[in-house]
Protein backbone atom coordinates (compact mmCIF):
# COMPACT_ATOMS: atom_id res chain seq x y z
CA UNK A 1 0.00 0.00 0.00
CA UNK A 2 1.21 3.55 -0.97
CA UNK A 3 1.33 6.21 2.02
CA UNK A 4 1.91 9.81 0.67
CA UNK A 5 2.43 11.88 3.34
CA UNK A 6 1.19 15.80 3.21
CA UNK A 7 3.46 18.61 3.42
CA UNK A 8 1.73 19.95 6.82
CA UNK A 9 2.68 16.80 8.46
CA UNK A 10 6.31 16.42 7.25
CA UNK A 11 6.73 19.75 8.45
CA UNK A 12 5.45 18.51 11.64
CA UNK A 13 7.63 15.89 11.42
CA UNK A 14 10.40 17.87 10.77
CA UNK A 15 9.83 20.31 14.09
CA UNK A 16 10.69 17.11 16.41
CA UNK A 17 13.63 15.87 17.66
CA UNK A 18 14.24 12.41 16.28
CA UNK A 19 14.48 10.90 19.51
CA UNK A 20 10.62 12.14 20.49
CA UNK A 21 9.75 10.80 16.92
CA UNK A 22 11.64 7.39 18.03
CA UNK A 23 9.44 7.37 21.80
CA UNK A 24 6.02 8.27 19.81
CA UNK A 25 7.04 4.77 17.11
CA UNK A 26 7.31 2.98 20.61
CA UNK A 27 4.04 3.95 21.44
CA UNK A 28 2.40 2.53 18.68
CA UNK A 29 4.17 -0.94 19.26
CA UNK A 30 4.79 -1.88 15.08
CA UNK A 31 7.82 -2.84 16.05
CA UNK A 32 10.81 -4.00 18.08
CA UNK A 33 12.42 -1.18 19.83
CA UNK A 34 15.89 -2.36 19.18
CA UNK A 35 14.90 -2.12 15.07
CA UNK A 36 14.30 0.90 12.62
CA UNK A 37 17.26 3.15 13.79
CA UNK A 38 21.04 3.53 12.83
CA UNK A 39 23.52 2.92 15.23
CA UNK A 40 26.10 5.02 16.59
CA UNK A 41 28.48 4.46 13.74
CA UNK A 42 26.66 7.14 11.75
CA UNK A 43 27.65 10.33 13.36
CA UNK A 44 25.95 13.48 12.28
CA UNK A 45 28.20 16.22 11.22
CA UNK A 46 26.39 19.24 11.49
CA UNK A 47 24.22 18.96 14.59
CA UNK A 48 23.18 21.97 14.62
CA UNK A 49 20.85 22.04 12.00
CA UNK A 50 17.32 21.40 12.03
CA UNK A 51 16.29 18.07 11.90
CA UNK A 52 16.13 16.31 8.22
CA UNK A 53 13.19 14.30 6.87
CA UNK A 54 12.70 12.70 3.68
CA UNK A 55 12.45 9.82 1.71
CA UNK A 56 15.17 7.43 0.42
CA UNK A 57 17.07 7.26 -2.41
CA UNK A 58 19.47 4.68 -2.81
CA UNK A 59 22.69 4.34 -3.99
CA UNK A 60 25.29 1.19 -3.46
CA UNK A 61 29.50 2.72 -4.27
CA UNK A 62 33.30 1.70 -4.16
CA UNK A 63 35.76 3.94 -3.54
CA UNK A 64 39.24 1.92 -2.96
CA UNK A 65 39.88 0.67 -6.71
CA UNK A 66 38.48 2.07 -10.19
CA UNK A 67 35.29 1.56 -11.98
CA UNK A 68 35.26 -0.94 -14.41
CA UNK A 69 35.08 2.15 -17.15
CA UNK A 70 35.83 6.05 -16.31
CA UNK A 71 37.47 7.11 -13.16
CA UNK A 72 34.89 8.78 -10.74
CA UNK A 73 31.13 9.46 -10.12
CA UNK A 74 30.78 11.74 -13.02
CA UNK A 75 31.31 9.17 -15.54
CA UNK A 76 28.16 7.72 -14.60
CA UNK A 77 24.55 10.13 -14.41
CA UNK A 78 21.78 8.11 -15.15
CA UNK A 79 20.71 7.37 -11.62
CA UNK A 80 19.82 11.70 -11.74
CA UNK A 81 17.10 11.29 -14.05
CA UNK A 82 16.04 8.22 -11.72
CA UNK A 83 15.75 10.63 -8.89
CA UNK A 84 13.16 13.06 -11.16
CA UNK A 85 11.11 10.67 -11.00
CA UNK A 86 10.42 10.01 -7.09
CA UNK A 87 8.99 11.45 -4.29
CA UNK A 88 10.10 15.27 -2.72
CA UNK A 89 12.01 15.62 -0.62
CA UNK A 90 15.03 13.44 -0.79
CA UNK A 91 17.44 11.62 1.75
CA UNK A 92 20.16 9.93 -0.06
CA UNK A 93 21.59 6.86 1.23
CA UNK A 94 24.81 5.75 -0.17
CA UNK A 95 26.08 1.80 0.87
CA UNK A 96 29.81 2.05 0.75
CA UNK A 97 30.19 -2.21 -0.29
CA UNK A 98 34.09 -1.49 -0.16
CA UNK A 99 35.53 -4.51 2.67
CA UNK A 100 36.78 -1.44 4.87
CA UNK A 101 34.39 1.69 3.86
CA UNK A 102 35.28 4.94 3.97
CA UNK A 103 38.61 5.16 1.85
CA UNK A 104 37.10 7.65 -0.50
CA UNK A 105 34.36 10.52 0.04
CA UNK A 106 31.72 10.32 -2.51
CA UNK A 107 30.04 12.94 -1.44
CA UNK A 108 32.28 16.35 -1.27
CA UNK A 109 31.07 20.00 -2.20
CA UNK A 110 30.28 19.23 -5.96
CA UNK A 111 28.21 16.25 -5.44
CA UNK A 112 26.63 17.68 -2.40
CA UNK A 113 25.73 20.46 -4.54
CA UNK A 114 24.44 18.32 -7.20
CA UNK A 115 22.38 16.36 -4.99
CA UNK A 116 20.61 19.58 -3.05
CA UNK A 117 19.74 20.48 -6.93
CA UNK A 118 18.04 17.69 -7.53
CA UNK A 119 15.94 17.83 -4.72
CA UNK A 120 17.60 16.16 -1.88
CA UNK A 121 17.95 17.48 1.71
CA UNK A 122 20.96 15.54 3.00
CA UNK A 123 22.73 12.40 2.97
CA UNK A 124 23.36 8.91 4.95
CA UNK A 125 26.73 6.93 3.96
CA UNK A 126 28.41 4.48 6.18
CA UNK A 127 31.01 5.66 3.99
CA UNK A 128 33.17 8.77 3.90
CA UNK A 129 32.18 13.01 3.52
CA UNK A 130 34.34 15.79 2.81
CA UNK A 131 34.33 19.70 2.29
CA UNK A 132 32.77 20.05 5.53
CA UNK A 133 32.77 24.10 5.87
CA UNK A 134 31.41 24.36 2.38
CA UNK A 135 28.72 21.85 2.65
CA UNK A 136 27.85 23.04 5.99
CA UNK A 137 26.60 26.48 5.04
CA UNK A 138 24.21 25.15 2.42
CA UNK A 139 22.00 23.59 5.14
CA UNK A 140 22.23 20.30 3.78
CA UNK A 141 22.80 17.76 6.36
CA UNK A 142 25.11 14.80 6.56
CA UNK A 143 25.23 11.68 8.53
CA UNK A 144 28.36 9.60 7.84
CA UNK A 145 30.41 6.78 9.16
CA UNK A 146 33.98 8.86 8.62
CA UNK A 147 35.49 11.99 7.03
CA UNK A 148 38.30 11.52 4.33
CA UNK A 149 40.37 13.53 2.36
CA UNK A 150 39.85 12.35 -0.93
CA UNK A 151 36.92 10.63 -3.27
CA UNK A 152 39.62 8.37 -4.07
CA UNK A 153 37.81 6.47 -7.07
CA UNK A 154 34.54 6.37 -5.52
CA UNK A 155 32.01 5.51 -8.13
CA UNK A 156 28.31 3.98 -8.36
CA UNK A 157 28.23 0.51 -8.70
CA UNK A 158 24.25 0.27 -8.85
CA UNK A 159 21.25 2.55 -7.35
CA UNK A 160 17.44 1.81 -6.58
CA UNK A 161 18.02 -1.21 -4.51
CA UNK A 162 17.91 -1.47 -1.02
CA UNK A 163 20.99 -0.93 1.13
CA UNK A 164 22.13 -0.92 4.67
CA UNK A 165 23.74 1.50 6.47
CA UNK A 166 24.88 2.33 10.11
CA UNK A 167 23.13 -1.31 11.07
CA UNK A 168 19.81 -0.29 9.25
CA UNK A 169 18.52 -1.82 6.45
CA UNK A 170 16.72 0.94 3.84
CA UNK A 171 14.36 0.30 0.91
CA UNK A 172 14.16 3.50 -1.70
CA UNK A 173 10.59 5.18 -0.28
CA UNK A 174 11.04 4.72 2.89
CA UNK A 175 10.55 8.08 5.25
CA UNK A 176 13.72 8.75 7.36
CA UNK A 177 14.19 11.26 10.29
CA UNK A 178 17.36 12.29 11.70
CA UNK A 179 19.55 15.33 13.80
CA UNK A 180 21.92 15.47 15.98
CA UNK A 181 20.73 11.86 17.76
CA UNK A 182 21.21 10.02 14.53
CA UNK A 183 18.50 8.54 12.34
CA UNK A 184 15.57 6.16 12.29
CA UNK A 185 12.64 5.01 9.56
CA UNK A 186 9.38 5.98 10.17
CA UNK A 187 6.95 3.54 9.31
CA UNK A 188 4.36 5.18 6.69
CA UNK A 189 1.12 3.93 7.79
CA UNK A 190 1.68 5.75 11.17
CA UNK A 191 3.67 8.81 10.01
CA UNK A 192 0.80 11.04 9.85
CA UNK A 193 0.21 10.15 14.09
CA UNK A 194 3.61 10.55 15.18
CA UNK A 195 3.29 14.59 15.51
CA UNK A 196 0.55 14.15 17.96
CA UNK A 197 1.75 10.72 19.65
CA UNK A 198 5.06 12.47 20.04
CA UNK A 199 3.69 16.30 21.86
CA UNK A 200 1.24 13.88 24.55
CA UNK A 201 4.77 12.18 25.16
CA UNK A 202 6.44 15.02 25.35
CA UNK A 203 4.06 16.29 27.79
CA UNK A 204 4.90 13.98 30.19
CA UNK A 205 8.00 13.91 30.29
CA UNK A 206 8.09 17.70 30.86
CA UNK A 207 5.95 16.99 33.82
CA UNK A 208 8.25 14.67 35.21
CA UNK A 209 11.06 16.41 34.97
CA UNK A 210 9.55 19.81 35.95
CA UNK A 211 8.59 18.35 38.91
CA UNK A 212 12.06 16.67 39.44
CA UNK A 213 13.30 20.01 39.74
CA UNK A 214 11.23 21.48 41.76
CA UNK A 215 11.58 22.21 45.69
CA UNK A 216 8.98 20.25 46.44
CA UNK A 217 10.45 16.96 45.03
CA UNK A 218 10.10 13.24 46.66
CA UNK A 219 9.83 10.41 46.04
CA UNK A 220 6.74 9.57 47.03
CA UNK A 221 5.66 12.75 44.59
CA UNK A 222 7.50 11.32 41.36
CA UNK A 223 5.46 8.05 42.21
CA UNK A 224 2.67 9.54 42.53
CA UNK A 225 3.46 11.92 39.48
CA UNK A 226 4.52 8.96 37.27
CA UNK A 227 0.96 7.10 37.82
CA UNK A 228 -1.25 10.02 37.48
CA UNK A 229 0.49 10.59 33.54
CA UNK A 230 0.57 6.98 32.88
CA UNK A 231 -2.74 7.63 30.85
CA UNK A 232 -0.78 9.74 28.30
CA UNK A 233 0.71 7.11 27.17
CA UNK A 234 -2.00 5.04 25.80
CA UNK A 235 -3.87 8.84 25.13
CA UNK A 236 -0.59 8.95 22.10
CA UNK A 237 -1.74 6.46 20.28
CA UNK A 238 -5.37 6.97 20.66
CA UNK A 239 -6.71 8.36 16.97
Amino acid sequence: MNHIIGAETLDALAALETTSVANAIEAFDVRLRNEGFADSTLQCRFPQLAPTVGYAITLRIRASSPPMKGHNFIDRTDWWKHIESLLLPHIMVIEDMDAHPGRGAFVGEVHAAILKALGCVGAITNGAVRDLPQIEMTGFQLFSGSIAVSHAYAHVVEFGGPVEVGGLKIRPGDLLHGDCHGVVRIPLDIAGSIPKAAAILRRREKIITTYCRSKDFSVEGLGKIIEETARLNSDATTP
